[in-house]
């Protein structure tokens, strides 16, 4: 039986943050003439323009315009990466972003508007600079610490050069990301008391990075941790599939729900798609009315309510390009995917800067500054708004599956009835209409006036749905 999930979540909207990028104060580091890139130049693997903790709160207001209510930050902790995907101290957020005390200056300021914080947990490997791996550097095979990590040979190369083996096991074979031994027991119970440590400082949920790599019976222990504390704690777990043996009540609550993130992205798109970015997790191609619908059978087929319910829907994030490029540029293709996403069950995730147009392509340039002093090239506050509200309004958007119909080559039918016979089309239901089409009008047999969410046009004389255009009916 499936331990319960927070509660909180199926009315969660939302934003992924990746700090370094999103807003930069001016009050970290005034006294340290710390040297920064030029905000808003493109991105390097490298550089770093010194966002911080401080640049979100400034931003709440902004987010909740959106109707955002839940933020998740991409690692915060002490590393020499500008991602922070390789940190060397779990129990420090990064002085760049601000130190501990920016931290819980942002959990206040949260928690007072009613809102949630999720941090990102890299709890599979750490960075050369950690401390238990420095150690073993500097000691070899003396270090009580040889156990912390999967050493094959000695003496260890952290720098290896080409073809020369580094000694020790690391994430995809990169020296800079050493892997723990969870094997070991005061590894284990290190990890541990991160998580329960950050619990116990207030923030609401754990982000977990590749958990496929580190053993379940590991997960098992995080969950009870963790749930000891607060069993409203949210744990996702970054599985890009199927991810069934992790969400049978022991491990994580939900899993980042790509599946549904390219599939809208690629039917939205209709014939006008980016496929260059090439990735079998995130796989871009043309997909028809058909193809979209058995994606989401198929992937909510796959867990039960609760489950479903706890996902992280999302188009996009740091590891893709923005939805933006992949649609090339169509804003109204953005906004039919966008309401996919806020149409499922689950938390709809918006990649930061997806509400003024932000396109950047594959990693690093999807990474780019919020254009906080530029004129935006886009501004979708309001629509995303429209959309939070709309999920606010029918609640049984967030708990339940739409039954979907394909109508001809580019349209949508979706429909929800509150009986437990979901295909049976009686009344106290809600209607979806979806035409995707860049020229061509849909028709639709509804009552045109009496909507509830409205994308595009009507046609009251034809009852036609105009082309790029989204109808929701309460009936």
């Amino acid at each position: 039986m499936f331990n319960s999930s927070p509660g909180w979540v199926e009315k969660a909207i939302v934003y992924q943050i990746f700090p370094d990028r999103f807003r930069r104060t001016g009050r970290v580091g005034l006294d340290q003439h710390w040297t920064l890139q030029r905000w808003g130049t493109d991105p390097s693997p490298h550089s770093f323009y010194g966002g911080d903790l401080y640049g979100v709160i400034e931003a709440l207001d902004h987010l909740e315009k959106i109707g955002v209510n839940c933020i998740y930050l991409n690692p915060i902790f002490c590393s020499a990466a500008n991602h922070r995907y390789h940190t060397f101290d779990y129990f420090q957020v990064d002085p760049l972003l601000g130190g501990n005390s920016a931290l819980d200056t942002l959990i206040s300021a949260l928690h007072s508007r009613g809102m949630k914080i999720v941090l990102d947990g890299v709890f599979n490997h750490c960075s050369r600079g950690f401390w238990a791996f420095h150690h073993l550097l500097e000691n070899g095979e003396f270090s009580p610490y040889r156990d912390w990590f999967c050493v094959h040979n000695f003496p260890l190369s952290p720098y290896p050069v080409s073809g020369q083996d580094c000694g020790y096991s690391c994430w995809w074979n990169d020296p800079a990301l050493p892997k723990f031994n969870h094997k070991h027991i005061p590894v284990r119970e290190y990890l541990l008391s991160v998580a329960v440590y950050w619990i116990e400082r207030g923030i609401d949920g754990w982000r977990l990075d590749v958990p496929d790599e580190v053993p379940e019976d590991f997960w098992i222990d995080f969950r009870k941790k963790v749930k000891e504390v607060n069993s409203e704690v949210w744990i996702i777990g970054e599985i890009w599939g199927e991810a069934r043996k992790w969400l049978k009540g022991d491990q994580f609550d939900g899993v980042m729900n790509y599946r549904i993130g390219w599939s809208s992205v690629c039917w939205a798109a209709g014939n006008k798609l980016n496929k260059s970015y090439v990735n079998p997790s995130y796989p871009l191609r043309e997909l028809d009315g058909d193809g979209f619908i058995e994606t989401l059978k198929t992937t909510y087929g796959w867990y039960p309510k609760e489950v479903n319910n706890s996902q992280l829907n999302l188009l996009d994030s740091h590891d893709v390009p923005r939805a933006l490029n992949t649609l090339k540029g169509d804003i109204t293709a953005l906004k039919i995917a966008l309401s996919l996403l806020f149409l499922q069950p689950g938390a709809p995730c918006i990649f930061y800067g997806t509400e003024v147009g932000m396109s950047g392509g594959e990693e690093p340039a999807c990474r780019e500054c919020f254009p906080w002093r530029k004129a935006w090239d886009e501004d979708l506050i309001a629509f995303l708004a429209a959309l939070a509200a709309l999920r606010k309004k029918l609640p049984e958007l967030s708990n339940e599956v739409l039954n979907w119909e394909s109508i001809g080559e580019d349209g949508l039918y979706g429909w929800l009835c509150k009986k437990n016979d979901l295909l049976s089309k009686t009344s106290n239901r809600v209607e979806v209409f979806i035409n995707r089409s860049r020229t061509s009008p849909m028709q639709i047999d509804m009552p045109i006036s009496d909507y509830v969410f409205l994308l595009g046009d009507l046609d009251l004389q034809q009852k036609a749905l105009a082309p790029q255009s989204i109808v929701v009916y309460k009936i």
